[in-house]
């Protein structure tokens, strides 16, 4: 892969990332981001035949639990907290009009 890191994608990836780099910190940038992508297409000349794909490393398990009520209708206790209180509903201060 020809090195696509220029002048502009390090502008652009600055712009992204809302960052001010002063000249210096923009070659380093460049040089970097270059290595990582050396890097990348290094991992492309693997032989990965017969490794079969994954998304994660450790094996992943559904950890999905019932839903069950366990606390049960606590209206009554959670009202007796309420400043004001008016048919079953806590009363709070307008927020618009």
């Amino acid at each position: 892969m020809e090195n696509i890191v220029n002048d502009e994608m390090i502008a652009y990836v600055g712009n992204l990332a809302q960052l001010e780099l002063s000249e210096e910190e923009r070659k380093q940038a460049k040089s970097d981001m270059g290595r990582m992508i050396a890097y990348i297409d290094q991992m492309g000349e693997l032989d990965t035949t017969g490794v079969e794909p994954m998304s994660h490393v450790f094996p992943v398990k559904n950890v999905f639990r019932e839903d069950v009520v366990t606390n049960g209708d606590m209206r009554e206790e959670m009202l007796l907290n309420a400043p004001k209180e008016k048919d079953g509903m806590f009363v709070v201060p307008r927020t618009f009009a």
